[in-house]
């Protein structure tokens, strides 16, 4: 081979191998760059706006939306059945316990009580004769002990045809307010068939549920403030009457029942109603804003600023670290944490969705989520 050629052959080498090299550190340094990029952007960071734990004095109180209803109400209807003769009411009256308001025709069993009662009559002739008879040894005592059972028979035959004609007429059980009349005179009345309805409107009575972490602040006897929407400008006052003994293992809420002195009618049976009840001394919680707060099926969380040493300017690098928190009571826009933050801590209200641990923070408080204790309706 001659010298030139093999000079070319060894420069045509060496620059394969430069170039192959070249393109080896290239595919090196895009990766380290690519990765370097790829961290730098995989924990950025993130403004929230933030806000200082602080304790505050509260009252404990439990608002729960409850449904009125009448003491005593009753669908009113015939045990048997017939045809209407006569009606002693109108519809939206007033009545008395033992009021008569429909009756039935009990001709025929009224026919049927005038014979039990002659035969009944006739008995206790023959049993009083043959009493006499016995004294004077005419007869057997086995024929007064006949007469006698025969008597009684007679009369518990006449006590059962006098509860039948009782049941062809419907009373009021007990005082209250008529609804809308359901039938007319002269209607066949089928067994069971409603007739009216029947309301005691004072008191009333209100069915709301608390929750479970609120029961401590419940008791029989407590007073309770009602207000409702159909009564504007007006508070009630309520006594708790009785609480469910179990909590429905459904919603975790426990039934309470409280009752509400209406003596002018005021409250319907149907209508929603707010009891607000307040409970003992003013107590001491650390609060947050409700927004501050996640909830999740594996408990509640927030997230808590901290610093993790200085920034590249001197200033205190901020992270996010979140903390598992126990919440208590809520009062308006607030919630009361009972375990996992502290007084001072600085704690995050807004952005917490974009944070995991450790994610760098940048703080902007020019917008901040309600915390109010006890927000008001504004028109805009």
């Amino acid at each position: 081979m001659a010298k030139g050629t093999a000079t070319r052959m060894i420069v045509m080498l060496i620059i394969a191998a430069a170039l192959g090299g070249g393109v080896v550190w290239f595919q090196q340094f895009k990766q380290t760059m690519a990765g370097k990029a790829i961290r730098g952007q995989a924990n950025p960071p993130q403004t929230v706006s933030t806000i200082v734990a602080q304790e505050s004095a509260w009252q404990p109180t439990v608002e729960a939306l409850g449904n009125l209803r009448a003491s005593k109400q009753s669908s009113l209807s015939a045990e048997v059945g017939g045809l209407i003769t006569a009606i002693h009411f109108v519809s939206g009256q007033k009545v008395k316990a033992g009021q008569p308001l429909v009756e039935l025709n009990p001709a025929p069993l009224k026919a049927q009580l005038a014979q039990l009662e002659a035969q009944a009559a006739l008995a206790e002739i023959n049993l009083k004769r043959d009493q006499a008879q016995l004294k004077a040894q005419a007869i057997s005592q086995a024929v007064v002990d006949a007469d006698a059972a025969a008597l009684k028979s007679l009369q518990a035959q006449v006590a059962g045809q006098k509860a039948l004609i009782a049941q062809k007429t419907i009373t009021a059980p007990f005082s209250g307010q008529m609804g809308i009349r359901q039938v007319d005179l002269g209607q066949y009345l089928a067994p069971g068939t409603a007739v009216v309805t029947l309301q005691q409107l004072d008191p009333m009575e209100l069915d709301f549920t608390v929750p479970q972490n609120q029961i401590d602040l419940v008791r029989v006897g407590m007073k309770a403030e009602v207000t409702t929407s159909a009564v504007p400008g007006k508070t009630f006052t309520a006594r708790v009457m009785a609480i469910e003994p179990q909590v429905d293992a459904n919603t975790r809420n426990l039934k309470v029942r409280a009752r509400i002195s209406n003596p002018k009618d005021e409250l319907l049976p149907g209508v929603f109603a707010i009891a607000r009840l307040d409970e003992g001394k003013a107590r001491t919680y650390i609060t947050l804003p409700n927004a501050a707060v996640a909830y999740n099926p594996y408990g509640a969380t927030v997230y808590v600023v901290k610093e993790e040493g200085k920034g590249a300017d001197g200033k205190p690098k901020l992270v996010a670290a979140q903390r598992f928190v126990t919440p208590g009571p809520t009062r308006g826009d607030q919630v009361a944490i009972l375990e996992g933050v502290k007084s001072g801590e600085t704690v995050v209200t807004a952005g917490q969705l974009k944070l995991r641990n450790g994610t760098p923070l940048l703080i902007n408080n020019q917008v901040q989520p309600a915390n109010e204790a006890d927000p008001q309706v504004k028109n805009p």
